[in-house]
C-alpha cells in the first residue's frame, strides 16, 4: 500500500480530560449525499477509545508546508494535541469542540454513524456536520501534503 498516494490529515477529539490527536492517512470521502467520510484508526489506540466515547471528531487536511505537524502527531508517546499545536494557529470546532488547525487546507467536523472492525483498525463512517473555514488560499491554489512510499511528499 506504500505505492498508493494518499492525503495526510490530523484527526482530533476533545474528551473530558484533554485533547487527543493523531496523523491519519486512511481518510476518504464515502458519499456526497449525504456527506459521509471514513477514517481508519488503529483499534488499540487511545484515539480510537476516545472517538468511541465521544462519537465525534475533527479532521484537518494538511498542506505541503505542514510536514512538521504531521510528524508531531505521528510520534510515539506524543503529548496533548494542544501542546503539539503550540505555535500553530488553531481553534475549537463549534460542533465537536475538537481542535481545528487554522492553516489546514480544509477541515471537517464529523459525527460517527458507524464503526466497523477491520483487522487491526477501526473504520469510522462519519457524517460531515460542518466545514470550518480554514486556510488562506482558495481550493484551486491549495497544495496538499501526501504520503507515498512511506514518506511525506508534495505534489509536482
Amino acid at each position: 500500500m506504500a505505492r498508493f498516494a494518499t492525503g495526510v490529515t490530523v484527526v482530533t477529539v476533545r474528551d473530558d480530560r484533554d485533547d487527543i490527536g493523531s496523523t491519519v492517512s486512511a481518510f476518504a470521502s464515502v458519499s456526497a449525499d449525504p456527506p459521509l467520510v471514513m477514517v481508519g484508526v488503529t483499534a488499540q489506540s487511545y484515539l480510537c477509545e476516545v472517538i468511541d466515547a465521544q462519537g465525534r471528531f475533527a479532521v484537518s487536511v494538511l498542506g505541503e508546508g505542514q510536514r512538521a505537524v504531521a510528524g508531531r502527531f505521528a510520534a510515539e508517546g506524543r503529548p496533548s494535541a494542544r501542546l503539539l499545536l503550540a505555535g500553530e494557529a488553531h481553534r475549537r470546532g463549534e460542533h465537536t469542540g475538537a481542535l481545528v488547525l487554522e492553516s489546514a487546507i480544509a477541515a471537517l467536523e464529523c459525527s460517527v454513524e458507524q464503526r466497523v472492525a477491520a483487522g487491526d483498525h477501526a473504520v469510522y463512517i462519519a457524517a460531515v456536520e460542518t466545514l470550518p473555514a480554514v486556510g488562506a488560499k482558495s481550493p484551486a491554489d491549495a497544495r496538499p501534503l501526501v504520503r507515498y512510499g512511506g514518506r511525506y511528499r508534495s505534489l509536482g
